[in-house]
């Protein structure tokens, strides 16, 4: 038997709403939106648009993390799903585009530090945050951040059931034995005809995992 990961996604699928975009919004200074139709229409990097669009963002780190709280909810069935990888000892993984230090102080402020994740780096400055995407080997990354380390877990020999909701899932989630997918994953996946488990909550992924 393989041992088993869980890659998953953080905004809009661990939350219910992309905490990095509610942070523009109210710090950003500068048409920040421009940029996100570029990255949409695949114009621009991610790293680019992440680049760009939070040099915008000079607020201090301790007035964003207090904006932040109640403006997001936590998708039901999360702490049940901890629970549950757990108890069968599979290894559950948090692979973001989002930003390190909100999503650290997210999972802190619930009880999950324990709860190993990966996200953009961020040097908070004055003159603008610096966010970019370092991968595992110290190699820094324009795009395919979560690609890369779905590629390392797989060298490691795990099995992954891939947790996500957004487009810059589905490439990682192709390469991974199990697809739980909602929102726009779920309707890549449909149009590609790539097998997957919809879910709307984290029950749904424990029930789906319930026979690996």
């Amino acid at each position: 038997m393989k041992k088993t990961l869980i890659q998953c996604d953080f905004d809009l699928t661990v939350t219910d709403s992309d905490v990095s975009l509610l942070i523009l919004d109210e710090f950003a200074e500068g048409d920040w939106r421009s940029l996100w139709d570029l990255y949409n229409k695949d114009k621009i990097s991610l790293g680019e648009f992440n680049e760009r669009a939070f040099r915008m963002v000079k607020a201090g780190r301790g007035e964003m993390l207090e904006f932040i709280k109640n403006r997001f909810k936590v998708r039901t069935g999360f702490p049940q799903f901890l629970n549950f990888c757990k108890k069968k000892e599979f290894r559950v993984v948090i692979v973001s585009n989002g930003l390190d230090f909100y999503i650290e102080d997210i999972l802190n402020g619930l009880g999950w530090n324990e709860v190993e994740f990966h996200a953009a780096e961020t040097t908070f400055n004055p003159t603008g945050l610096k966010v970019r995407y370092v991968a595992h080997d110290g190699m820094e990354l324009d795009n395919n951040f979560k690609l890369s380390y779905t590629d390392l877990f797989l060298q490691q020999g795990y099995r992954i059931a891939y947790v996500g909701d957004g487009n810059s899932d589905f490439v990682p989630a192709q390469k991974c034995q199990c697809i739980f997918a909602t929102e726009s994953l779920l309707k890549h996946c449909k149009m590609n005809k790539v097998a997957c488990i919809p879910f709307s909550n984290f029950n749904d992924v424990i029930s789906g995992l319930g026979s690996w």
